[in-house]
């Protein structure tokens, strides 16, 4: 740590930055494939509603995620850098990653989790979403004109549209998740 209490910035420092990118990207398909999201019958399983790993592993990134990242940020490690997004453009977005997604049995990180482990089902996800990706790129100046630039939010973050401390939000997000984890549990699943 440097004077104050902060740690230094990683800002500029590419070499660092990219190596931590690869790490992080190394643990997380890691954890993807033990966690057993990286299986096609886990992800149907999902979409059909008779095995919630996804969701539980989903819910678990996002709770431990948002505590980790809001800590670290009152800590003044870390700063959010957010991306105000048209929503037209996030419903768009969603919609095209949710037919992906039920069609393939894969999402994009949980289909290079299954082309590691060798399933190369998965390697006609990734070409579709380097293929999407360049279209993506190609039609963009036309359609942020005309469809993407339209409904973007006044505020970076819930919290912040709401006025509130994020852990008003945390908090019972976190008893929440508890919560529906516990019912799931009770149910069998």
């Amino acid at each position: 740590m440097t004077e104050g209490g902060r740690f230094p910035s990683l800002h500029g420092n590419r070499q660092v930055q990219l190596a931590i990118g690869l790490a992080i990207g190394i643990a997380f398909g890691f954890l993807l494939q033990k966690g057993g999201v990286s299986r096609y019958d886990i992800i149907m399983g999902q979409l059909l509603l008779v095995d919630f790993t996804v969701l539980k592993l989903m819910f678990t990134a996002i709770v431990v995620g948002t505590i980790g990242i809001h800590a670290m940020r009152a800590a003044g490690l870390v700063r959010l850098h957010t991306w105000r997004g048209p929503m037209n453009g996030i419903i768009a977005g969603g919609l095209i990653f949710g037919v992906g997604f039920a069609v393939l049995g894969y999402c994009p990180g949980g289909s290079m989790a299954a082309l590691g482990q060798g399933s190369l089902d998965a390697l006609f996800g990734i070409l579709g979403i380097l293929a999407g990706t360049w279209i993506y790129a190609v039609t963009y100046p036309k359609i942020v004109s005309s469809f993407l630039g339209k409904g973007v939010p006044k505020h970076d973050t819930l919290p912040e549209a709401l006025g509130v401390s994020p852990w008003i939000l945390i908090i019972p997000l976190t008893v929440l998740v508890s919560g529906l984890f516990w019912a799931l549990e009770m149910a069998g699943y």
